[in-house]
């Protein structure tokens, strides 16, 4: 049960990325953090929670762990179900909705196990049940235990509350987050996506330079719990940090001029278009950008075309090729990151890789991020 001293808070990460969000965490400040299977988790209270939306780049969800009990029969969990201070948590006047997993315990039926849940939150709350409420309760049974959570976050945080253009494939925001810090960039170097898309790595870098929090265009979920303070949220959401001393820029290009506009609308919403330069170039002119103080190397990082099919993957081979060719002629000093679901197109740009980190999930794929040392 959630405690004076706190409660165990879950931290979403794409499985294999597990290590480098508790490294953010850890980094963050949060106590004693440890990474398990699709996360990362630590003891907090609610200001944590509040804490975590708002700052971690990497976390995809923050789900507060409310209370932890045996059941191995539907009429055991509606009786501990009950015994919850659902009052302490969830308000009588917001709507909410109840999701639940099943995996090695007596109760099997998550459709059954959902419904004695949200039966116990109506009778002894009086909150409305709505398929569409943003208040989502989730309970997941294993080995005869029951976990309930609430999900603090609402949508989804790798919408940062800006973006409303985006490309056919875009990564998404926690994840580019995730492989930025996995290259070691910190907001001290400048940085170029040579195929930027929609700006996506672009603007997080651009964030960490300007040391800026992502959750700070956004609504959350955790605003309408009966655990809010307005107040105190207002006062954390009002500190600011002092910008870097000498703050580096962020440069996207692509071949494509609306990928420009949307990279640069983008940033204008998120207010870096003063952090972040954009513009139309083909991979064959792409430079260091102008500007850069000489000596400084930085890192380049690139999402390009997957190739899901075989025959795509053939097309795909000069692009591949043309990218390794120019970034080594060029980029000397350069680090290189290159996101690929193909290591036969990774490899085609002759870049010398260091060992990669198994595949993580992307849009119904798997992706390996190939990194470089600083290019000879």
């Amino acid at each position: 049960m959630t405690t004076d001293t706190g409660f165990e808070i879950f931290l979403a990460a794409p499985p294999g990325l597990e290590d480098v969000l508790c490294d953010e965490v850890r980094g963050k400040g949060f106590r004693r953090p440890r990474p398990v299977p699709g996360g990362v988790v630590f003891q907090g209270g609610w200001p944590e929670v509040w804490r975590a939306n708002l700052w971690l780049r990497g976390a995809g969800r923050v789900l507060a762990r409310i209370a932890a009990f045996r059941a191995v029969h539907l009429a055991q969990l509606d009786d501990r179900a009950r015994r919850v201070p659902w009052a302490d948590i969830l308000r009588p006047d917001v709507p909410f909705r109840v999701e639940a997993s099943c995996a090695g315990s007596r109760i099997y039926h998550s459709g059954a196990a959902a419904e004695r849940i949200a039966t116990a939150i109506r009778e002894t709350l009086g909150a409305p049940e709505s398929p569409e409420a943003e208040i989502l309760v989730r309970a997941r049974l294993e080995n005869d235990t029951c976990t309930i959570s609430v999900d603090t976050s609402g949508a989804p945080l790798h919408k940062r509350g800006y973006k409303e253009a985006v490309n056919a494939a875009p990564i998404r925001e926690t994840m580019a987050s995730l492989f930025l810090r996995r290259c070691g960039y910190d907001g001290t170097e400048p940085l170029l996506d040579p195929m930027c898309g929609s700006g996506t790595f672009v603007l997080e870098a651009a964030e960490i330079v300007a040391r800026l929090n992502p959750g700070r265009n956004r609504a959350f979920a955790f605003e309408k719990l009966a655990t809010f303070d307005a107040e105190a949220w207002a006062r954390m959401r009002a500190v600011v940090r002092s910008e870097r001393p000498q703050a580096v820029l962020c440069h996207g290009s692509d071949r494509d001029a609306g990928a420009i506009a949307m990279s640069r609308a983008n940033a204008e919403r998120a207010g870096l278009a003063a952090r972040t330069v954009f513009r139309q170039a083909t991979i064959s002119e792409v430079r260091p950008p102008e500007g850069t103080p000489q000596g400084m190397s930085g890192l380049v990082i690139v999402n390009p075309p997957y190739g899901t099919r075989l025959g795509e993957r053939e097309k795909l081979l000069p692009l591949y090729r043309a990218l390794g060719q120019v970034l080594a002629a060029h980029f000397s000093g350069w680090r290189v990151g290159l996101v690929a679901a193909e290591p036969r197109l990774a490899h085609a740009t002759g870049l010398p890789f260091l060992p990669t980190d198994p595949p993580v999930p992307h849009g119904g794929l798997r992706v390996t991020l190939y990194r470089t040392a600083p290019l000879p």
